[in-house]
């Protein structure tokens, strides 16, 4: 008999199915039996990457179900305060819909709900049902502990009650943390612009009172990497790097079917050699921006492969994307979507050129990858700091005065971080200590343990 049945909810966007569908996995192999709360949309996008591999029966034991954003057909999903404002509105109402059907055709009694904090209006119906929650928190603690900060930062004038920045300054919320600019807030876009306005700032200022609704908080996290963090919120179970399972072959919730060609492309190539790119589901580059990219890694010369997904750059010239990989046909390879974890763990990756979303940053922590930054917007540039002012495991690129990273730019970086010695070692040794933290008695493995006790009861 399970433990206890949890109901999973992510945020819909693959940043966060991803660690959700790892932790997910974990659960399973504790013995909880575990629905899997995806939009519609996501449901869809995710059973048909998993076609190939068998369809929804690959991912075992982890029970699928959906319910609707609140958005209609034709609605741009990738619009961040539209989508957000739906769920926030929408989702409570389905997801007590959604918890009576599983009622009416007898399945166990949902015990827990373990929802994303950035769905936490969700956690109100999961009280008013019974059902107990656990926040988990996809991002950094660092973030985190921004964000339920706000109220302090408004208080001391370094934004204002709407999230733009007061004045334009470094803070640091506590020693040992990343140090930040007031335009460079979770909630920001590269022009300091708080991303979808108004709804994802008028969520964060609730969470402390909707978390508070949680009976724990976890995060994909560990001790050693946000000391700062957790000695400020020492309530916050970090419970990772996560990970499905150490073979690294159950499937992870992606949105786009995984190109089988990267690891065998891969296994052809010398040890440390190959630049990895990938800028995950969201990120958008304008025409001009990726043909520098593009030139920038034929400049370097090194083996790449780069993860280029259909809706990366719109309006690129079909002519001009089909020249560049005639050119570098002997050096690159240009795929539209890879089992990251698999490519990270490879060992002819030589450096991770990232957005720095933190799951992509976890990643490349546990596997010893030094990291070329290039963040797009809200924590990934949080998540920068602490790659190259507190770990120091990697370099950062910096756009010119038109807000463009230049092919000389990319090129000069990758041959930085390929050729510093001391990136490696740090990395490494990083690598080491997460990795300590996931086996018997690390940290988060006592973590995980204790949050498995909580689920249990």
């Amino acid at each position: 008999m399970a433990k206890g049945h949890i109901l999973v909810l992510p945020f819909p966007a693959q940043g966060h199915v991803t660690p959700f569908m790892e932790l997910s996995h974990r659960l399973v192999d504790h013995g909880f039996e575990v629905t899997f709360v995806n939009t519609e949309v996501d449901h869809s996008l995710v059973l048909g990457a998993l076609q190939p591999a068998g369809g929804a029966a690959a991912l075992g034991s982890i029970h699928l179900a959906s319910i609707p954003d609140g958005l209609a057909d034709g609605d741009d999903r990738k619009d961040f305060n539209k989508l957000l404002d739906a769920c926030s509105r929408h989702m409570p109402g389905n997801l007590e819909r959604l918890v009576t059907q599983l009622e009416a055709a007898r399945r166990p009694k949902v015990n827990w709900l373990v929802g994303d904090v950035v769905m936490s209006p969700c956690f109100e119906v999961a009280r008013k049902l019974g059902i107990r929650v656990a926040s988990f928190w996809t991002a950094s603690a660092a973030c985190l502990a921004i964000m339920l900060n706000v109220s302090k930062l408004i208080e001391e004038g370094l934004i204002n009650d709407k999230g733009w920045a007061e004045r334009d300054e470094t803070f640091q919320l506590a020693p040992g943390m990343p140090a930040l600019l007031t335009s460079r807030m979770p909630w920001m876009d590269g022009t300091g612009t708080p991303v979808g306005q108004p709804a994802l700032f008028e969520l964060v200022a609730q969470f402390v009172k909707l978390n508070s609704l949680a009976d724990v908080v976890v995060c994909n996290s560990f001790d050693e990497a946000e000391v700062g963090a957790f000695k400020l919120y020492p309530d916050i179970l970090p419970v990772g790097p996560l990970f499905a399972d150490r073979e690294l072959k159950k499937p992870v919730g992606h949105f786009l079917p995984e190109d089988e060609r990267c690891v065998k492309w891969l296994d052809a190539r010398p040890d440390r050699s190959v630049v990895y790119v990938a800028f995950g589901s969201m990120a958008i580059f304008d025409p001009r921006q990726f043909e520098e990219l593009a030139e920038g890694l034929e400049l370097a010369g090194r083996p790449f492969l780069w993860v280029v997904r259909p809706d990366f750059t719109p309006g690129l010239s079909k002519a001009w994307l089909a020249e560049f990989r005639q050119r570098v046909a002997g050096t690159g390879i240009i795929v539209s979507w890879c089992s990251q974890q698999q490519v990270l763990a490879h060992r002819a990756v030589a450096c991770f050129v990232t957005h720095c979303w933190w799951n992509s940053t976890m990643e490349g922590v546990r596997n010893g990858v030094p990291f070329l930054c290039w963040p797009y917007f809200c924590d990934q540039f949080l998540d920068r700091s602490y790659v190259t002012s507190v770990w120091r495991t990697g370099l950062a690129v910096s756009p010119g005065a038109d807000g463009i990273v230049t092919k000389e730019e990319l090129r000069s970086k990758v041959e930085q971080v390929l050729g510093d010695g001391d990136i490696k070692e740090r990395a490494r040794l990083l690598m080491d200590v997460s990795r300590l933290c996931i086996r018997g008695s690390g940290s988060s493995s006592e973590n995980f343990n204790k949050f498995v006790t909580l689920l249990s009861e």
